[in-house]
């Protein structure tokens, strides 16, 4: 395959034959630093530095493997649209990858002049923070400009990278950060509020204020990949109360002297939290689980056949001796 590469004397088109892998997370991907041969037609990457931060999700495939979607990442944006119905537990998803990622993790609420009472606005805002605990939350309309100042001011330190569903307003909020049309935008669905993947590739693009924005396609599906501590930053609320229950294994189903269970019956913690909390754990240790299984049998398919070399090598050697 070949990728762009940002150079200080501009933008290079480089094979990556060198670079790729058997692993699908060690292939080149957005915001990876590499390094290029500076001369030749065509231009080869030889190498890539080690990343800082990874951005992961499993893919739809049997294969249990996972795909990288962007690297070195400070803050993952995990955009959501005002337009439809809050879907908090699809937030605690994108969060749950975002916190595994190592980047900070921070919602958008776009389209927020759909939303012009002020009072509305601020219950939706609350809604989302009793999903995203230690995130910052913030409503912004591209349109009007609203809250663009904020969020360019939190971005321009780094590498950032946008997220969520198709016709969650992407495209539109990065022309509004980078102060011209550079990504196509196209119109959602009245009946769902969803829109076709405006954005089919990753881009990495340079905001005027400084910083450097990454923009996905769409993410229809959002499957969790080994992100066990990112769950538990997410509901840190369960994880904190889970110290106190009386068995240190306690899965919070039935147990006595459960106190995640006990918060449940005193309305200190909103069951819906819970659910959301079982589920992607129960998802994320499948995945393990699945991937564990792949890798032993990647590893023992690997040794047969260097075993099946050997032997062929030693019959060979047994017949030149006769």
């Amino acid at each position: 395959g070949q990728c762009d590469v940002v150079t200080a004397d501009g933008v290079l088109r480089a094979d990556t034959a060198f670079v790729t892998p058997h692993d699908p997370l060690r292939v080149v991907c957005t915001g990876d630093w590499v390094a290029v041969e500076p001369d030749g037609n065509p231009r080869y990457v030889r190498t890539y530095l080690p990343r800082r931060t990874a951005f992961v999700r499993s893919t739809s495939s049997k294969r249990s493997e996972g795909q990288i979607l962007a690297a070195n990442v400070d803050h993952a944006i995990v955009a959501v649209s005002l337009a439809v119905e809050l879907d908090l537990a699809r937030i605690e998803r994108f969060l749950a990858l975002a916190w595994e990622s190592g980047a900070q993790p921070l919602v958008v609420l776009t389209k927020a002049d759909l939303v012009p009472d002020p009072v509305t606005l601020a219950y939706l805002v609350q809604d989302v923070e009793t999903a995203a605990p230690g995130v910052p939350v913030l409503p912004v309309s591209a349109e009007q400009g609203a809250g663009l100042d904020v969020l360019a001011a939190v971005v321009s330190d780094g590498t950032a990278v946008l997220l969520g569903q198709s016709g969650a307003g992407k495209s539109t909020l990065a022309n509004a950060l980078l102060g011209e049309d550079a990504m196509d935008v196209q119109a959602t669905r009245d009946v769902d509020g969803k829109g076709r993947h405006t954005t089919t590739t990753r881009n990495l693009l340079a905001m005027p204020g400084g910083g450097v924005l990454i923009d996905t396609p769409g993410l229809r599906g959002v499957g969790l990949w080994d992100a066990g501590n990112g769950v538990d930053q997410v509901f840190a609320e369960i994880a904190e109360l889970a110290e106190e229950c009386r068995f240190h294994d306690c899965a919070h189903e039935s147990e006595p002297g459960c106190a995640v269970l006990a918060a449940i019956d005193s309305g200190e913690l909103p069951e819906r939290r819970l659910e959301s909390y079982r589920k992607l754990m129960r998802e994320n240790q499948r995945i393990v689980a699945k991937t564990d299984a792949r890798v032993r049998a990647e590893i023992r398919k690997e040794y047969k056949r260097r075993g099946a070399i050997g032997k062929a090598a030693m019959e060979a050697k047994r017949g030149g001796l006769r």
